[in-house]
């Protein structure tokens, strides 16, 4: 038994943006979701965590006030309202996207893991489903390590950590990226006894150096790290859980109440099998798609995190306007040169284009701007010694290749940057023409660009 529809979306993240747009042209729609609607964004990862991250981001801001002349610290953490603070939003705003959906007589919700069984037919039930135009944007899922012992000592992931209702007395992170760096930071925060173990030698290994060192530092006054170490096999000690790790001749074995594992994620195209109607996938196992997000089928785009690259939700939404405009005959190619990202921990990090080390490696030759928040008048009021501004840009063309901010309110800070990078060719050129207010830490980031030298 088939039924057609005008269009298919898989995932219910970005997807809906894509599901909204076909139903403002009375388009008959199928969705599929297998978990909560709303997707990895809203369910398990920016919402949720920087709910988290906020209440962590007051503790530590309380405790570092000593160093202005104020002491004071957090007397309590009521767990219970933080978590229902998180429950309200994420579950709440979760139901409201399932029942509007559900009372669209133009939509059908399938809330089934959606499977290729054909060209353009998916398996739903018994039923198989169709249609001419297919949109994937069925995210990820936190790949598990084959550790012996693992699965059998069990372990939490950000799939189901936001669900927990007392937190652990201790805690081991797996990963060394910006997951374990803003849980570590949350959970430190509120009491737990944390360490960190990474693979990488380097924390954030994929932030600009100086970013990742002023993390670690941050995070090291109140949690323990083991970087550059493997881990061997995990098992139960009593009502403990023991991780054994290696790094060389070194042998360590860790003891903690639970195990977050954060070591990456893994396409979900397994589950999918979008092969089956001949999509291409790369040798990871994510959808191959081109400038316009087309996949090698007519008719069938993907996007987000499913094609394996800037894997942000707010690309997730640009991308979703570029499949839209193309799935109507527009011929829109997707801009993947200026896309910021942020790690919400102790102290925050946003960055946007090119490292200096990349821009090195492609023969470019740059000039670098540094600015430390201290070094200003705002930034010594808020005594931010570990605060900063980097700045590349491209000496020939004066164009901005990228930048980080490291500190406070850096996401904000950050966002300035990449207008400018998105205005003309990229020049400093109209923030070298503007005034800023004395005395606020936007004048770290001015500084950072009059700064600018050969490095």
């Amino acid at each position: 038994m088939n039924k057609e529809y005008d269009i298919i979306v898989i995932g219910s993240g970005a997807g809906l943006n894509i599901a909204q747009a076909a139903r403002e042209k009375g388009q008959k729609v199928a969705i599929f979701e297998n978990g909560p609607m709303g997707g990895t964004c809203l369910n398990r990862g920016c919402i949720p965590s920087k709910i988290w991250t906020t209440v962590a981001d007051v503790i530590r801001q309380a405790e570092d006030s000593r160093s202005i002349g104020v002491s004071m610290k957090a007397e309590t953490v009521d767990f219970a309202l933080i978590r229902q603070r998180l429950t309200k939003m994420t579950h709440g705003d979760s139901k409201s996207i399932e029942r509007s959906v559900e009372g669209d007589k133009g939509i059908d919700l399938f809330k089934k893991t959606a499977e290729f069984v054909g060209p353009k037919t998916i398996k739903a039930g018994i039923k198989t489903v169709k249609a001419d135009k297919i949109v994937i944007a069925n995210g990820t899922r936190t790949m598990v390590p084959a550790i012996p012992g693992l699965e059998k000592t069990g372990y939490l992931t950000s799939e189901d950590v936001f669900e927990i209702k007392t937190p652990p007395r201790s805690l081991i992170i797996l990963g060394g990226g910006y997951k374990a760096a803003e849980f570590g930071h949350f959970f430190s925060a509120i009491g737990v006894d944390v360490t960190i173990v990474g693979r990488n030698s380097r924390f954030l290994p994929s932030e600009e150096p100086e970013a990742g060192e002023a993390v670690l530092e941050g995070l090291s006054k109140h949690v323990d790290f083991y970087l550059g170490y493997e881990v061997k096999e995990v098992n139960v000690q009593g009502a403990m859980k023991r991780v054994s790790l290696k790094s060389g001749d070194d042998h360590q074995e860790l003891d903690a109440e639970e195990i977050l594992v954060c070591t990456g994620v893994r396409n979900n195209n397994d589950l999918l099998q979008p092969e089956k109607s001949g999509v291409d996938l790369d040798i990871n196992g994510y959808i191959i798609v081109d400038k316009q997000l087309r996949t090698n089928v007519d008719g069938i785009y993907a996007f987000g995190d499913t094609i394996g690259r800037n894997m942000f939700r707010h690309n997730a939404n640009y991308q979703s306007m570029i499949v839209w405009q193309n799935i109507n005959g527009q011929t829109v190619e997707m801009d993947e040169s200026v896309i910021p990202h942020a790690v919400f921990s102790w102290p925050q990090i946003a960055s946007v284009g090119l490292k200096e080390a990349d821009a090195k490696a492609r023969g470019i030759e740059v000039l670098i701007g540094h600015h430390r928040y201290h070094d200003t008048g705002k930034g010594y009021a808020m005594d931010s010694k570990d605060g900063f501004v980097k700045v590349v840009v491209d000496k020939e063309s004066m164009s901005i290749l990228g930048a980080t901010v490291c500190g406070p309110e850096a996401t904000s800070l950050l966002q300035g940057v990449v207008y400018m990078m998105m205005s003309g060719k990229g020049s400093p050129a109209p923030l070298m023409r503007s005034q800023v207010i004395h005395p606020t830490l936007s004048e770290v980031v001015d500084r950072a660009f009059r700064g600018l030298h050969v490095h």
